[in-house]
């Protein structure tokens, strides 16, 4: 009886905990199936079938009263066929976000579209979806130069560092001595990026880069000189945009080096500010070498900050031009406009000099008024007017990626060599001063920044020989390069102490150290780089839907607007929705199970870089969507998101060097460092955009969700630091690949030939010095007097004559070594 009644109670639901955990146990159910296809990034109508599979799973085994089911299924039927037809979505959902988009979004100049569309998006783009697809990345050939290639930087390029003393190029001559400007011509070093069948070296940007690498490690002057007319200048821009005849004419004259060309961008008053160009050319008709009635152009300009102005030939402008008289069309203002001037054009003024904080590349201002030049001198002729900037950007996009970067990173591995020896050889309280922990904390940052740096650098190029114009990877390896740059000169300047405060031919790192401020200025300022380029580029660019929006919003025909706002709000609401499960599910896991199709050490570190990508690819979502065009104006909040997206692309650099080089065992410390270090710096400064978010509480649940676990990415530790130091304190296969590229003197009178040569000396002589240190500590009186010290340890038979030699002539080394010029009064 007893039994029969609990059966019929358990039958009709008298046990009440049974519905409650028959619900509870549906609703975990339907949050597992929904996160799995949120996480997976499933489509709508994927959504949608299983949404359907689910209610008729409850209907048939009636785990709901019907009530609950018939409103669940009037639900789904209202809501399954307009969501997954467009036709009826458009009118009855996303018209209506169209019209509220239209009313807050800012309107955009047309500098600012052109600059935002400007280039492509490559592995930056991979990493802001939050779910970067590591074989796109791993299937990028390893660099390699070509036979011709290599062989220009065995040759031309070495017997170019040889013949340099850039004591004389900054202090003497305050220019490159003739025979320097003569050798760069006659060799092609202004024409690496023409191709051969205009008399160029048409060489890869991987090899441009080793070039200018090589000769940064040598002169940041020459390695200027050089760059200029291989970056963002005439010779780029006629390759893309030139006329058949500007091509034939200009591109075998540049390579030869007969013309030298500057490029005339900056006004006084309108630096990044390109829309506010008051450089103005009206089209009209003039009188040109004697020919009457010729359509043209009349320029007004000043211009300044120009990289080889003071000694160019052809003078590239950028100006505004205008067409009051309808001569071309019925277009007034026609737009940011690009020529080509040859600058003994009457009406043409070149400028004296500046003086780049003593570090003499030829720079100067220019300008004209009323200066009458022929149509056909714009760049493109009548097809390109008023796309000056757009043609800019483009060029940039790939320019940026090469120059500055090596040069950066020629100066980090110049750094890391020369400092390194510098600590070992360089001895207080009786050690050498490397292996002192406030100097080894200095040594482990140069090597890891330089590790970084020559990852990113090599990485970049490679996109850039692919085909890619990398707007966005460019900006981000130009800024933390220059800046990056910036740290490790300043760590080798405290590791030299006095003796690099001192100038003269014996200091290596003075001038690169004077130079710092030119890198961070030049092809973008780094502040606006960081807080308007990377993330503001890039949160348009890299993001799957949001350009794709800002185009249906400012597209005027109605019908394709609607289309293409449709799929791309849907498609955006549905990514913000993945990124959310997959931020939250990696934060818990700390991507521990995140696919990487690579093993060894470096796999933990594109998992857990997987998880930090996702994170930001939610906050930057939930940033946008809520702040809206104000994030525009909030400099220091989209910084910090550039900064999280710049360090990931960072991390990624550093783990594909690692591959591409084959996994060396001795190199594990410096990616090991490198790794953690960005890792550490792109989850901090997520951490930072949370504690600073306008929504206080959407700042505190975005925490939660990103950091479920709270923060577990910190500063690498003291282990790995002093690992990273000691591989720049002795001669390694490691160190080689670390600086990998630069210029090693060989010359004992030169300052970093004789670090080259006194180190392995040093080292084999340390145990011989240990023995007469400890003598001289028993014979305090010997103190000071190394013959003495000598003669004495002989004596006493603690070493032999050899021994003593050897001890000797590591003193002398040592001595020249640490030395620092002085210079009669009269040069002052």
């Amino acid at each position: 009886m007893n039994q029969a009644g609990s059966g019929d109670g358990l039958n009709e639901n008298n046990n009440p905990g049974l519905p409650e955990m028959t619900a509870s146990l549906w609703i975990l159910v339907v949050a597992a199936m929904a996160w799995f296809l949120a996480y997976h990034r499933a489509r709508l109508w994927i959504w949608t079938a299983v949404a359907g599979l689910a209610l008729a799973a409850c209907s048939f085994l009636g785990a709901h009263s019907p009530a609950w089911l018939t409103g669940l299924w009037v639900l789904f039927v209202l809501f399954a066929a307009p969501l997954n037809i467009p036709a009826l979505r458009r009118p009855l959902i996303g018209d209506h976000i169209l019209r509220v988009f239209r009313k807050i979004m800012p309107a955009m100049s047309a500098t600012e579209r052109e600059a935002l569309e400007a280039g492509t998006v490559w592995w930056e783009a991979e990493l802001f979806g939050g779910k970067p697809r590591w074989e796109k990345l791993f299937t990028v050939p390893k660099p390699k130069l070509s036979p011709e290639e290599q062989a220009f930087l065995d040759g031309p390029v070495e017997e170019l560092c040889r013949m340099l003393d850039d004591w004389e190029i900054t202090h003497t001559h305050r220019d490159l001595p003739p025979v320097v400007w003569r050798f760069l011509k006659e060799n092609g070093f202004f024409g690496m990026i023409i191709p051969k069948k205009y008399r160029g070296l048409e060489f890869s940007a991987q090899a441009h880069s080793a070039v200018v690498m090589k000769v940064a490690s040598r002169s940041i002057t020459v390695a200027v000189t050089v760059m200029v007319p291989n970056s963002l200048g005439p010779a780029e821009l006629l390759l893309h945009y030139g006329t058949d005849e500007q091509k034939n004419h200009y591109l075998p004259r540049l390579a030869r080096g007969v013309d030298v060309p500057c490029f005339a961008l900056t006004s006084p008053e309108a630096g990044s500010d390109a829309g506010a160009m008051p450089d103005r050319g009206v089209v009209c008709r003039g009188e040109f070498r004697g020919k009457k009635d010729v359509l043209g152009i009349r320029l007004t300009w000043e211009k300044r900050y120009i990289t080889l102005g003071p000694v160019a030939t052809i003078l590239g402008l950028a100006f505004r031009l205008f067409d009051p008289d309808r001569l071309l069309g019925d277009k007034e203002d026609i737009g940011i406009t690009l020529a080509l001037i040859p600058t003994d054009t009457p009406g043409v003024h070149i400028g004296t000099r500046h003086n780049p904080l003593n570090v003499p590349f030829q720079n100067g201002p220019n300008w004209g008024k009323d200066v009458f030049i022929p149509m056909d001198w714009a760049i493109g002729g009548q097809t390109y007017l008023g796309q000056g900037w757009r043609m800019l950007m483009d060029c940039l996009a790939a320019g940026r990626s090469i120059s500055l970067p090596a040069l950066s990173t020629g100066a980090g591995k110049l750094a890391s060599r020369a400092t390194g020896a510098y600590a070992r050889i360089r001895k207080q309280f009786k050690l050498p001063i490397g292996r002192f922990e406030g100097i080894e904390e200095a040594l482990a940052r140069i090597a890891g920044y330089t590790y970084v740096m020559d990852a990113a650098r090599t990485l970049t190029a490679r996109a850039v020989d692919l085909g890619e114009k990398p707007s966005v990877a460019s900006a981000i390896v130009k800024y933390h390069l220059t800046e990056h740059m910036r740290r490790v000169v300043n760590d080798a300047m405290d590791v030299q102490g006095g003796a690099g405060i001192c100038l003269g031919p014996r200091n290596f790192m003075g001038r690169t150290y004077q130079a710092l401020p030119i890198s961070i200025t030049v092809e973008g300022a780094n502040i606006l780089t960081r807080a308007l380029i990377i993330y503001g580029q890039g949160a348009v660019r890299c993001h799957p839907y949001v350009l794709k929006e800002m185009q249906a919003v400012a597209d005027a025909d109605r019908t394709r607007a609607s289309k293409t706002f449709d799929g791309a709000i849907f498609g955006h609401i549905g990514f913000t929705i993945s990124n959310a499960a997959r931020a939250l599910w990696l934060g818990i896991t700390d991507g521990r199970f995140v696919a990487a199709p690579l093993g060894g050490p470096a796999r933990r570190y594109a998992q857990k870089l997987t998880r930090i990508s996702s994170a930001f690819a939610f906050v930057s979502d939930v940033a946008m969507l809520s702040l809206g065009g104000a994030l525009k104006r909030k400099e220091k909040i989209s910084g910090r998101f550039a900064d999280v997206l710049s360090f990931m692309y960072l991390a990624s650099a550093v783990i594909k060097r690692f591959e591409d080089d084959g996994r060396p065992k001795e190199d594990i410390p410096l990616m090991r460092w490198a790794a953690e270090y960005c890792l550490h710096e792109a989850a901090k400064a997520i951490v930072v955009i949370l504690k600073n978010f306008p929504n206080r509480f959407l700042g505190w649940f975005l925490g939660g969700m990103v950091f479920p676990t709270g923060r577990r990415y910190y500063v690498p530790s003291d282990a790995m630091g002093h690992a990273a130091a000691k591989l720049l304190l002795e001669p390694s296969a490691t160190r080689d690949r670390l600086t990998a590229g630069i210029y090693v003197s060989r010359d004992s009178n030169d300052a970093t030939g004789r670090l080259e040569a006194a180190l392995p000396k040093v080292i084999a002589a340390e145990p011989l010095e240990r023995k007469l240190q400890a003598f001289v500590d028993a014979h305090p009186l010997l103190t000071g007097d190394i013959e003495a010290q000598l003669e004495a340890a002989q004596k006493q038979g603690i070493l032999n004559r050899e021994e003593a030699e050897a001890v000797r002539t590591v003193h002398a080394l040592r001595q020249e070594v640490i030395a620092v010029d002085d210079f009669p009064a009269k040069d002052f």
